[in-house]
């Protein structure tokens, strides 16, 4: 019996047993995440492998630096021209990760936002402890610099780029659009920045299992932490913010997420657009999409037209 997918439920598209082992996982979601991020990998390898990705053309190993992992890849679907351009910023806890974590994730991000006309770039940074902070700031700013400059000859609109940082991407993101410390001012032709699940406190607290990459890449000086979180410097930047979170977040996360709603709101005196995905994890936020669930790309794609 075939199962039909509703893309505006969670996890839609999964079959019983896989969505039912993700409703298991979730409520104990910290307390092994390296075992629980595979399983969710393993439960949505098989709809990323069956979603028909015809028609969309992939530029792959575009360098916009000198370093092997500053480097990024182009997704784009049809011959039109003007697209909005979508850069995504994966994670990895700082010390680790790629943008091709595995064969579907994460070019499922890009080929879902070129499926619905954007042109897509799957962005890789520099890692510390060999790039500590800001480092990966810095690539977030020479990435998008380079996209700014090149995209109009893939069929990009310079004028109209967003940006997406996920766990610690969201954390460089976050860098890149509100530090000064970066030393890159943030190009014209970004439109608007959307972190989902991302990091923005640089904090070391005992519930925080990843507190060892923390102070790989920003220091292990307390002072040095609170003044180099991204949360620290909202205040600064008018740029259209979306943020997104999953119900069941690695510790604090989803905690930063509602702080920076909070600051933004009161900074602004006007709250930025929010979701809180229900059913979903820390890993599976960024997994579903392709699958045929259509939640939060959705949201998203209601940003990039408001922007």
């Amino acid at each position: 019996m075939s199962i039909s997918i509703d893309p505006r439920e969670p996890m839609s598209g999964l079959p019983p047993e896989a969505r039912r082992r993700m409703l298991e996982i979730g409520p104990v979601w910290g307390s092994n995440i390296k075992e629980h991020r595979q399983a969710v990998l393993d439960a949505y390898a098989p709809l990323l492998a069956r979603a028909d990705n015809s028609g969309i053309d992939v530029t792959r190993d575009i360098a916009y630096g000198s370093h092997p992992r500053q480097q990024l890849d182009l997704y784009r679907k049809g011959a039109t021209t003007g697209l909005p351009v979508v850069a995504f910023v994966h994670g990895g806890a700082f010390v680790r990760g790629e943008r091709d974590t595995t064969p579907h994730v994460y070019a499922n991000v890009s080929q879902y936002f070129a499926h619905h006309g954007c042109l897509a770039a799957n962005v890789e940074y520099r890692l510390a402890p060999e790039s500590p902070y800001p480092g990966g700031g810095v690539d977030v700013a020479l990435a998008v610099q380079w996209l700014e400059a090149n995209v109009a000859r893939f069929g990009g609109d310079p004028a109209r780029i967003f940006v997406i940082g996920h766990s610690a991407g969201g954390t460089h993101v976050g860098t890149f659009a509100f530090d000064e410390s970066t030393g890159h001012p943030v190009p014209k032709g970004v439109a608007g920045v959307v972190f989902i699940s991302s990091r923005l406190r640089a904090d070391v607290r005992p519930e925080n299992p990843n507190a060892g990459a923390v102070m790989s890449y920003f220091g292990d000086d307390p002072a040095h932490l609170e003044v180099r979180s991204p949360m620290n410097h909202v205040e600064r930047s008018s740029l259209p913010v979306m943020i997104a979170m999953a119900e069941f977040e690695n510790p604090l996360l989803d905690v930063y997420c509602a702080e920076l709603f909070h600051r933004i709101s009161q900074s602004r005196r006007r709250a930025p657009p929010i979701v809180r995905l229900r059913n979903h994890n820390h890993t599976s936020i960024v997994a579903h999409f392709n699958s045929g669930e259509d939640i939060l790309g959705r949201e998203i794609l209601e940003f990039i037209a408001r922007h």
